[in-house]
């Protein structure tokens, strides 16, 4: 199964668009890895948002198996560096296959599994309830351990998003109390406020820096029926070991033929070289031009736990 996702929120003149009253309640955005946890008969299997199984991953979970019900839990991994999420941290566990590599970073970089939502418990579907009676439900069945919590939840939206600028965090999500759980859909009934201008991107391809045959920038694109949609150029954030990281996962990429169904400048596309679209980036930018490009965009971290088709539908 996959997870609901949310919908980016409509910054207005007044604001961020934050949704007030009764009918919404707000959560801090984590800047995680997105997981479904499934227990059945005392045996824990996670799942990515791609469903793939990254159980092997995460040893330091193993516990939630061991809380006497049948579940189906939807959360984030979450990894602390003095007291705040670090997804660089974090990204290298999806891609653990080994079960030692696994112990061994539990121990020196744990998670911590962050619940939002119970969606099934003891073989009862919980989706249809509305939201409000999910997490009743979540809070008195989840007791919270040294490596799970329940994320908190709060009544004042607007509030929330200034203290979360203040320290640095990555935003927040607006939940409409009344809404049921739909998987796989990207719903208006759940909201996102990065603060960041951070957005995953697909890689169709990469040009080396100048007179070397070193990785100078990526040819980054959204994904659409026709192809992927251009939308521009990154070279800033690829120095040292980030650089170096990406240009390995680079080189496993089939090349091919140019993936972008729109026409890419030919200041952009001289050298490049073209690849399949199937590596996912975050890249953080001061916002779109009005020809739909990223303006002074940044690559920040590859994205392991996702693929081009869990970014369809993003509106972007």
């Amino acid at each position: 199964m996959r997870p609901m996702l949310a919908t980016p929120g409509r910054p207005t003149g007044h604001g961020p668009g934050i949704p007030e009253g009764d009918g919404w309640a707000h959560e801090l955005k984590w800047d995680g890895i997105r997981l479904l946890a499934h227990v059945q008969d005392g045996v824990l299997r996670l799942t990515t948002r791609s469903e793939r199984d990254v159980t092997v991953a995460f040893p330091e979970l193993e516990g939630l198996a061991d809380l006497g019900h049948d579940l189906l839990l939807d959360g984030e991994a979450v990894t602390f560096v003095d007291g705040a999420p670090s997804f660089s941290q974090l990204v290298e566990r999806v891609h653990t296959t080994s079960a030692a590599k696994g112990r061994l970073l539990a121990s020196t970089r744990p998670t911590t599994y962050v619940i939002f939502d119970l969606v099934g418990v003891d073989g009862l579907d919980l989706a249809p309830l509305p939201w409000s009676a999910r997490r009743e439900a979540l809070e008195q069945i989840v007791p919270e351990r040294a490596r799970w919590q329940v994320s908190p939840q709060y009544a004042d939206g607007t509030g929330l998003w200034r203290a979360t600028a203040e320290q640095g965090l990555e935003g927040i999500v607006s939940k409409r109390v009344s809404s049921t759980y739909q998987p796989g859909v990207r719903s208006q009934d759940w909201l996102k406020f990065p603060h960041r201008g951070t957005e995953s991107f697909v890689v169709g391809g990469w040009r080396p820096e100048t007179g070397r045959a070193k990785l100078g920038s990526l040819l980054v694109g959204v994904p659409t029926a026709e192809g992927l949609s251009y939308r521009g150029r990154v070279g800033s954030g690829l120095a040292g070991r980030a650089g170096s990281r990406l240009a390995e996962l680079i080189a496993k990429v089939p090349e091919g033929e140019c993936p972008f169904a729109d026409e890419v400048p030919r200041v952009d596309r001289a050298g490049a070289t073209w690849l399949a679209p199937e590596l996912v980036v975050d890249i953080a930018a001061l916002g779109t031009t009005s020809a739909g490009r990223l303006r002074q965009p940044a690559f920040k971290s590859w994205r392991g736990d996702l693929t081009p088709d869990d970014l369809v539908g993003e509106d972007r």
